[in-house]
């Protein structure tokens, strides 16, 4: 099954796990099989209103008759949290998208694997921990949280057999050191960070001044910043396929100037972090704002995010 196609699944279980976190257990429809994932992977919730977002699969990538996701009521929601906690219920009928992953494991060759969640980053976190214990891997689990209330799955992770590799952090009950935790690099060591954007920020701030390298360091980052920056300017998009010229305004994304003229590009998230409208460029130099390219991928202009990002050049062409 391609990663963008679209599959029916029925809500077998809704579940309160923490205060504003909810659970939802997705089953096939009679007679069908789900798409196998890896540890880490997403899957894109079709919502009712229409509306699109990612949510990390936390069961164990070897349970295949289901998956599990654990979804935030966002104080600042965009209407896709909200949706899942006050619209979905038990036995309704809803589409999701085949798994992606964009933040795996580290699988050349041996290592020991450091992972650390912040609040509903425990979520892919949970399906990574489950992997590497199955797999007799060397790891350990940072679970931090404001208060035990918003602490999803901690029953589950002291009910397992590898619970003495779980740490809890709860803020003014012992919170996490880090820079202590993340101090002088390790032969071997990898991070893996999912969490709020604060916290995301401390922890890999924290890695990269002790001297972590690069490719030791695994993050998703489960929203992007306002696209819209102070000082923006306009510029243009070519369509290299019919030389289509389009002005993008400044307070435009290059993805709502496109469908002005008919050109429609697929989203899902709008804010950097999916990859879903990832699309090729041909000429010019994008101005990147996401969070899903890495930074040599930035580096090459090759490609760009035109949910969010800009040009740095007057014009770009893309491969549309």
């Amino acid at each position: 099954m391609q990663a963008n196609s679209i599959l029916q699944v029925r809500v077998a279980r809704k579940c309160a796990e923490a205060q504003d976190i909810c659970s939802l257990e997705l089953v096939p429809l009679d007679g069908q099989r789900l798409p196998a994932f890896t540890a880490g992977s997403h899957i894109d919730l079709h919502l009712p209103g229409g509306l699109v977002r990612q949510y990390s699969l936390c069961n164990d990538p070897q349970d295949t008759g289901r998956y599990v996701v654990g979804v935030l009521r966002e104080a600042a929601s965009r209407g896709g949290s909200a949706a899942v906690h006050e619209q979905v219920q038990e036995g309704q009928q809803i589409a999701i998208g085949a798994p992606r992953n964009h933040f795996a494991l580290h699988a050349d060759g041996p290592a020991r694997h450091l992972l650390l969640a912040g609040g509903i980053g425990i979520t892919p976190v949970l399906a990574m921990a489950r992997h590497l214990a199955r797999e007799g891997a060397d790891f350990e689990l940072h679970y931090c949280a404001r208060s035990r209330e918003r602490m999803a799955f901690t029953a589950l992770l002291q009910s397992m057999p590898w619970a003495d590799r779980v740490h809890l952090h709860v803020d003014g009950e012992g919170a996490l050191d880090m820079a202590q935790l993340l101090g002088a690099p390790q032969a071997g060591l990898h991070l893996y960070v999912c969490g709020p954007r604060g916290f995301m920020d401390a922890a890999l701030g924290h890695a990269r001044a002790s001297g972590w390298s690069e490719d030791s360091l695994h993050y998703e980052f489960f929203a992007g910043e306002a696209v819209q920056r102070e000082g923006d300017a306009g510029f243009e998009i070519e369509i290299a396929s019919t030389g289509q010229v389009v002005r993008v305004a400044p307070e435009q994304t290059v993805v709502q100037a496109l469908a002005g003229i008919g050109v429609e590009v697929q989203t899902s998230c709008e804010q950097g972090v999916c990859g879903t409208c990832l699309t090729r460029v041909l000429s010019g130099e994008p101005e990147h704002r996401d969070m899903y390219l890495t930074e040599d991928e930035q580096a090459a202009c090759d490609q760009f995010l035109p949910c969010c990002s800009r040009a740095k050049s007057a014009r770009l062409v893309l491969d549309l």
